[in-house]
Protein backbone atom coordinates (compact mmCIF):
# COMPACT_ATOMS: atom_id res chain seq x y z
CA UNK A 1 0.00 0.00 0.00
CA UNK A 2 2.88 2.39 0.74
CA UNK A 3 4.09 2.14 -2.83
CA UNK A 4 0.70 3.19 -4.24
CA UNK A 5 0.44 6.11 -1.82
CA UNK A 6 3.90 7.10 -3.02
CA UNK A 7 2.63 7.17 -6.59
CA UNK A 8 -0.30 9.35 -5.57
CA UNK A 9 2.10 11.69 -3.78
CA UNK A 10 4.38 11.96 -6.83
CA UNK A 11 1.38 12.62 -9.08
CA UNK A 12 0.13 15.34 -6.73
CA UNK A 13 3.55 16.94 -6.54
CA UNK A 14 4.15 16.91 -10.29
CA UNK A 15 0.69 18.23 -11.14
CA UNK A 16 1.18 21.01 -8.57
CA UNK A 17 3.60 22.60 -11.07
CA UNK A 18 0.64 23.22 -13.36
CA UNK A 19 -1.01 25.33 -10.66
CA UNK A 20 1.29 28.22 -11.53
CA UNK A 21 -0.91 28.71 -14.59
CA UNK A 22 -3.94 29.33 -12.38
CA UNK A 23 -2.33 32.45 -10.96
CA UNK A 24 -1.38 33.88 -14.34
CA UNK A 25 -3.64 36.14 -16.35
CA UNK A 26 -2.54 36.86 -19.89
CA UNK A 27 -5.25 39.45 -20.60
CA UNK A 28 -5.14 38.39 -24.24
CA UNK A 29 -1.39 39.05 -24.41
CA UNK A 30 -0.46 35.63 -25.77
CA UNK A 31 -3.25 35.62 -28.35
CA UNK A 32 -2.00 38.95 -29.74
CA UNK A 33 1.62 37.82 -30.16
CA UNK A 34 3.07 37.00 -33.55
CA UNK A 35 3.70 33.26 -33.70
CA UNK A 36 5.33 30.97 -36.25
CA UNK A 37 3.10 29.01 -38.63
CA UNK A 38 4.09 25.80 -36.84
CA UNK A 39 2.77 27.00 -33.47
CA UNK A 40 0.46 24.23 -32.17
CA UNK A 41 -3.20 25.03 -31.55
CA UNK A 42 -3.93 26.01 -27.94
CA UNK A 43 -6.11 22.94 -27.31
CA UNK A 44 -3.10 20.60 -27.69
CA UNK A 45 -1.21 21.89 -24.65
CA UNK A 46 -3.56 20.50 -21.99
CA UNK A 47 -3.54 16.88 -23.19
CA UNK A 48 0.20 16.94 -23.91
CA UNK A 49 1.10 18.33 -20.50
CA UNK A 50 -1.27 15.92 -18.77
CA UNK A 51 0.46 12.96 -20.41
CA UNK A 52 3.93 14.37 -19.72
CA UNK A 53 3.14 15.07 -16.06
CA UNK A 54 1.87 11.51 -15.60
CA UNK A 55 5.04 10.11 -17.19
CA UNK A 56 7.23 12.40 -15.05
CA UNK A 57 5.46 11.33 -11.85
CA UNK A 58 5.70 7.63 -12.69
CA UNK A 59 9.38 8.06 -13.52
CA UNK A 60 10.13 9.77 -10.20
CA UNK A 61 8.05 7.19 -8.34
CA UNK A 62 9.96 4.30 -9.92
CA UNK A 63 13.27 5.85 -8.89
CA UNK A 64 11.90 6.58 -5.43
CA UNK A 65 10.91 2.90 -5.13
CA UNK A 66 14.59 2.03 -5.61
CA UNK A 67 15.66 3.10 -2.14
CA UNK A 68 13.77 6.31 -1.48
CA UNK A 69 15.39 9.66 -0.83
CA UNK A 70 18.15 8.11 1.26
CA UNK A 71 19.51 6.07 -1.63
CA UNK A 72 18.34 8.15 -4.61
CA UNK A 73 18.99 11.65 -3.23
CA UNK A 74 20.99 12.87 -6.25
CA UNK A 75 18.55 11.60 -8.90
CA UNK A 76 15.46 12.79 -7.03
CA UNK A 77 17.06 16.16 -6.22
CA UNK A 78 17.76 16.70 -9.92
CA UNK A 79 14.15 15.79 -10.61
CA UNK A 80 12.95 18.34 -8.05
CA UNK A 81 15.15 21.08 -9.54
CA UNK A 82 13.80 20.48 -13.03
CA UNK A 83 10.28 20.32 -11.58
CA UNK A 84 10.72 23.73 -9.93
CA UNK A 85 12.13 25.15 -13.16
CA UNK A 86 9.13 23.71 -15.01
CA UNK A 87 6.79 25.49 -12.60
CA UNK A 88 8.70 28.77 -13.00
CA UNK A 89 8.42 29.00 -16.80
CA UNK A 90 4.68 29.77 -16.96
CA UNK A 91 4.84 32.80 -14.64
CA UNK A 92 7.90 34.11 -16.50
CA UNK A 93 6.42 33.74 -19.97
CA UNK A 94 2.72 34.37 -19.41
CA UNK A 95 2.52 36.17 -16.08
CA UNK A 96 5.43 38.58 -16.37
CA UNK A 97 5.29 38.51 -20.18
CA UNK A 98 9.05 38.08 -20.43
CA UNK A 99 9.64 35.66 -23.32
CA UNK A 100 13.38 36.43 -23.40
CA UNK A 101 13.83 35.52 -19.75
CA UNK A 102 11.52 32.54 -20.20
CA UNK A 103 13.73 31.36 -23.08
CA UNK A 104 16.85 31.57 -20.91
CA UNK A 105 15.03 29.73 -18.13
CA UNK A 106 13.72 26.98 -20.40
CA UNK A 107 17.26 26.28 -21.61
CA UNK A 108 18.31 25.72 -17.99
CA UNK A 109 15.23 23.54 -17.53
CA UNK A 110 16.19 21.46 -20.56
CA UNK A 111 19.70 20.89 -19.16
CA UNK A 112 18.25 19.73 -15.83
CA UNK A 113 15.84 17.38 -17.62
CA UNK A 114 18.81 15.81 -19.41
CA UNK A 115 20.72 15.54 -16.12
CA UNK A 116 17.66 13.91 -14.55
CA UNK A 117 17.40 11.39 -17.39
CA UNK A 118 21.10 10.60 -16.99
CA UNK A 119 20.63 10.09 -13.24
CA UNK A 120 17.44 8.02 -13.64
CA UNK A 121 18.74 5.74 -16.40
CA UNK A 122 21.11 3.54 -14.33
CA UNK A 123 18.54 3.27 -11.53
CA UNK A 124 15.56 2.36 -13.74
CA UNK A 125 15.67 2.48 -17.52
CA UNK A 126 11.89 2.73 -17.75
CA UNK A 127 12.02 5.81 -15.52
CA UNK A 128 14.72 7.33 -17.70
CA UNK A 129 12.74 6.47 -20.82
CA UNK A 130 9.58 8.03 -19.43
CA UNK A 131 11.42 11.36 -19.19
CA UNK A 132 12.50 11.37 -22.86
CA UNK A 133 9.18 12.57 -24.36
CA UNK A 134 9.22 15.41 -21.82
CA UNK A 135 12.73 16.37 -22.93
CA UNK A 136 11.55 16.30 -26.54
CA UNK A 137 8.55 18.52 -25.81
CA UNK A 138 10.65 21.00 -23.84
CA UNK A 139 13.18 21.09 -26.69
CA UNK A 140 10.31 21.93 -29.06
CA UNK A 141 8.90 24.46 -26.58
CA UNK A 142 12.35 26.07 -26.35
CA UNK A 143 12.48 26.61 -30.09
CA UNK A 144 8.90 27.91 -30.08
CA UNK A 145 9.67 30.22 -27.13
CA UNK A 146 12.71 31.57 -29.00
CA UNK A 147 10.72 32.12 -32.20
CA UNK A 148 7.94 33.96 -30.37
CA UNK A 149 10.46 36.09 -28.51
CA UNK A 150 12.28 37.05 -31.72
CA UNK A 151 9.05 37.69 -33.66
CA UNK A 152 7.80 40.13 -31.04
Amino acid sequence: MGAWLGLVAWLALVFAASLTGVFVSTDGWYEELNKPAWNPPNWIFGPVWTALYIMMAVAAWRVWLSGGWKVQRKALSLFMIQWALNALWTPLFFGLQLPGWAFAEILVLFVFILLTIRAFWPVDRIAGGLMIPYAGWVAFASVLNFAIWRMN
